[in-house]
């Protein structure tokens, strides 16, 4: 540095100009690498700017990374809910005011009457009562059970005219087997069995306790498997009838998943309408289902979630907004304004689709196609451009790939915006997937299907599942 100085102190006093020339050049130099020098400033702004965010996406990753590990080691229900979703005053239990009192109905009949009279005071020992009024109770209770048992003889021989061999038959006959395996249930203990293990979602062990400790009859868990997997057999037809009756649907909602059956890599498939349930296991995720079950030119809508094996399968789809409206909602939380702006009109729009359709018996038809055209207009303007933030794109793809799938409850009467009801079917599956771990063999499998359909669907038309199989479990005729 101070030999530098020298310099220019040289130069100014001998040779000025050449000092001149030199800060000339330098001052061009430097406006020369002005505009370099803002850019750098302005790309060192961007990226301490990207680095905050990411920093805060860090953050919000690893709170929820270890809320998730606290949940994991926690055991109580309450405490799996996270505490900024907790209620400071959570509503108090019971129904809401208002609605209709429940309580226990007179019994129709009476099978026996006691009157317990007032003898005497329990007090005093006076026998004179003074006011004395009638009260009135009735007990309902279950009597002591002692299995029904009935001994069946039929007879078998050759006919003399042909032949063959012939036996007789009774319609309470369950079997023809005989000998060890002639000692049998008959077909209301067989259908509460089934209704106790596939409807109330109870293991085959704990169903045969309750049959031996509360109706007397024994039998092992490895008997009444093969017992249901008769009686499923009996059921198939019924089992085609609801597949027929889906496939001529006006709408049907579908979900799935994973099953296991003697090891993983299958699936549970459920296809629901508001009178049927059919449940469906099989090693495919694919396609291929959707086509064998609905066939290729099924006229219904079709909801679903946003799987890719779901996309122009059938002609009429709806998507399902509650998977929408959590995928903006988790894009929310990764957005460096909480989602401000667009994600918060996506979300408006969505909700807006959906009270249309709530007010849709009040509207006239020509209001309400100005509203759903308002709707379509507010699509285009919100999905057309993509976006810079990274959070809102990711929405906008989804949305924009379901385009065609936005509004279609809209159009047709009976279809939800939501997936809720396949939802709803699959979780009884998903608490029996926990109890049994699924099954051990396709043979299993069908059986589950069958039965579990079955009683879905009984429930679904308010009919009785016991009544149902036990009119299908004895022999059949041939």
């Amino acid at each position: 540095m101070k030999a530098t100085d020298a310099i220019l102190i040289r130069w100014r006093r001998e040779d000025p100009d050449r000092l001149l020339e030199a800060a000339l050049r330098q001052a061009q130099e430097l406006a020369e690498v002005l505009p370099e020098l803002d850019g750098l400033r302005s790309q060192n702004a961007t990226l301490r700017q990207q680095l905050e965010i990411q920093t805060q996406r860090i953050a919000q990753l690893e709170e929820a990374l270890q809320g998730a590990e606290r949940a994991a080691h926690r055991q109580a229900a309450p405490f799996r809910i996270e505490e900024k979703k907790r209620l400071l005053a959570p509503k108090s239990p019971g129904r809401k005011h208002g609605h209709l009192g429940a309580f226990r109905h007179q019994p129709e009949h009476i099978d026996h009457s006691i009157e317990a009279q007032l003898c005497a005071c329990p007090h005093c020992g006076a026998r004179d009562f003074i006011a004395q009024s009638r009260i009135e109770q009735f007990i309902e209770d279950i009597p002591l059970v002692r299995p029904h048992v009935t001994r069946l003889i039929t007879y078998q021989a050759t006919c003399a005219g042909c032949g063959q061999n012939v036996h007789s038959s009774h319609p309470l006959q369950m079997s023809l087997a005989t000998g060890a395996a002639g000692v049998q249930l008959g077909p209301r203990a067989l259908a509460l069995a089934a209704d106790l293990n596939k409807a109330k979602g109870l293991s085959m062990r704990k169903t045969c306790l309750i049959l031996r400790d509360c109706f007397n009859l024994k039998l092992s868990a490895g008997g009444l498997s093969q017992a249901l997997d008769r009686l499923a057999t009996k059921l198939q037809c019924q089992y085609q009838a609801i597949v027929k009756e889906l496939r001529q649907a006006a709408v049907i909602h579908s979900d799935e998943t994973s099953w296991w059956v003697g090891g993983a890599g299958w699936w549970l498939w459920v296809f629901v309408n508001a009178r049927n349930t059919l449940y469906l296991v099989d090693q495919s995720r694919g396609r291929c289902v959707l086509t064998n079950l609905l066939g290729t030119d099924f006229a219904g809508v079709l909801v679903s979630d946003c799987l890719a094996i779901y996309d122009d399968a059938t002609a009429l789809q709806q998507k399902c907004y509650a998977h929408h409206l959590k995928a903006i909602s988790q894009a929310k939380a990764l957005h460096p304004n909480q989602g401000q702006g667009f994600l918060t009109e996506l979300s408006a729009m969505l909700r807006a689709a959906v009270a249309l359709q709530g007010h849709k018996a009040q509207c006239d038809p020509q209001s309400f196609q100005h509203l759903r055209q308002a709707l379509e207009c507010k699509a285009v303007q919100l999905l057309d451009s993509p976006r810079s933030e990274p959070s809102e794109e990711a929405v906008r793809n989804r949305l924009q790939k379901q385009r065609d799938h936005l509004f279609t409850f809209l159009d047709h009467d009976g279809v939800e915006p939501t997936n809720n009801l396949a939802e709803r079917q699959l979780r009884p599956a998903v608490i029996a997937r926990k109890i049994s771990c699924g099954n051990k063999t396709p043979k299993g499998a069908r059986t589950w299907q069958i039965l579990a359909s079955l009683a879905a669907t009984c429930a679904q038309r308010a009919t009785s599942f016991i009544a149902e199989l036990a009119r299908a479990a004895p022999l059949q005729p041939r």
